[in-house]
């Protein structure tokens, strides 16, 4: 119940913040542009080149790719399959120490996110 209580207010607060997000697009939206007035070119000047290069690099980088957690790799594994998993497979399937698995599925069933079908197979829940 405590969880499901705990979710629900992280669904309101993402919420929340979506409805900020929301209202600024409309204002932003809502107002009228104007047209800039033209301006004459002025003179370069060699800092001006050179921050506008690091400007430039600085929008090329990359994102960094997200990383999943082990327990969302064990629980991917397990809801894919249909008849069941056992501990021996997920080691096979994620590499992972035996008393590592043996936690995640502990607390996995305890959360409710897996349950157990028969001696040593899990399910998604």
């Amino acid at each position: 119940m405590a969880i499901l209580k705990r979710d629900l207010q992280a669904v309101k607060k993402d919420i929340k913040a979506l409805e900020r997000k929301m209202e600024k697009l409309l204002k932003a939206f809502g107002k009228p542009q104007k047209a800039k007035a033209a301006k004459k070119p002025k003179r370069k000047t060699v800092k001006a080149k050179a921050r506008r290069a690091v400007a430039v690099k600085k929008a090329v980088s990359r994102k960094k790719a997200v990383k999943t957690t082990s327990t969302e790799q064990i629980l991917k594994i397990v809801r894919r399959s249909r008849k069941g998993v056992d501990v021996p497979t997920l080691k096979t399937k994620t590499g992972f120490e035996d008393k590592k698995v043996r936690n995640i599925i502990f607390r996995a069933s305890k959360e409710g996110k897996i349950k157990k079908v028969g001696r040593g197979i899990y399910v998604g829940a």
